[in-house]
């Protein structure tokens, strides 16, 4: 319900079309519009801080309110969509909400049967591919499907290039899983993927070369914004933690 008419329902009005608009634009109304409008000023503002501030590198996860209050209801909603309107767009859907919910077995059935037609080579559909395959240890799976998505830019510095990066490792290829991870470097971003590059130098057993990266990570917090520092937060953890291990490591060495 908006703040009692007058000039505030003006104000929350614009608000929430230039959230809309913008979200449009970008290709993410499926996800976003819902949130705008079911929780006006608080959806709005959550959606400026998510998809306006915070998209420096690759983004924080973003949260689906839905599947955080009930997400058994998400997922029973979804299934009664794709039973009166069976689409490629709400099975899709469906499938994220199994892969989110860790129903993984659902979910590659899902993706793997909507690879045909003009659908075929669905690049969502193909990184989904990619995660669940990684989840189910199906690693040989995941790198034919990587190499079809390989030259597109936006999989640069994606999770499913990191997936990717870690299916090469640990089918023993060690030495491309190094140059994947390389590619995804870069000074004051990209720390999902510099932290999953120190975890495979701490398991070739090249502590000091983890050491440094963990050790960079963190000397980089200072010069990023709250925003940046908020979103990577997780990462500057996970990364103290490592050092902490490695420490241990060299005292009792």
């Amino acid at each position: 319900m908006y703040f009692g008419g007058g000039n505030y329902y003006y104000i929350v009005f614009i608000l929430d079309a230039i959230c809309a608009i913008h979200s449009i634009r970008r290709g993410t109304q499926q996800r976003w519009l819902w949130i705008i409008f079911v929780l006006p000023v608080f959806g709005s503002l959550y959606y400026i801080y998510s998809e306006m501030l915070s998209n420096r590198g690759i983004r924080a996860p973003k949260i689906n309110v839905e599947a955080v209050i009930n997400p058994g209801a998400k997922i029973k909603r979804l299934e009664e969509e794709v039973r009166f309107t069976d689409t490629f767009a709400n099975r899709v859907k469906l499938a994220d909400a199994y892969l989110e919910a860790g129903l993984t077995d659902k979910a590659l059935e899902i993706y793997k049967n909507s690879l045909t037609g003009a659908f075929a080579e669905n690049e969502h559909v193909m990184a989904q591919l990619i995660v669940a395959y990684f989840e189910k240890g199906q690693y040989n799976e995941v790198i034919p499907i990587a190499k079809k998505l390989y030259k597109l830019p936006q999989f640069a510095r994606s999770k499913a290039h990191i997936l990717y990066a870690k299916s090469l490792e640990y089918t023993y290829q060690a030495e491309q899983a190094e140059n994947e991870f390389k590619l995804m470097k870069g000074r004051y971003s990209y720390f999902e993927p510099r932290y999953e590059y120190g975890l495979f130098l701490t398991r070739a057993g090249r502590d000091e070369e983890a050491w440094q990266i963990f050790t960079d990570m963190l000397n980089e917090q200072a010069h990023l914004s709250p925003v940046e520092r908020k979103s990577n937060r997780v990462w500057f953890s996970k990364a103290k933690d490592e050092l902490k291990k490695l420490s241990a490591v060299k005292k009792t060495a």
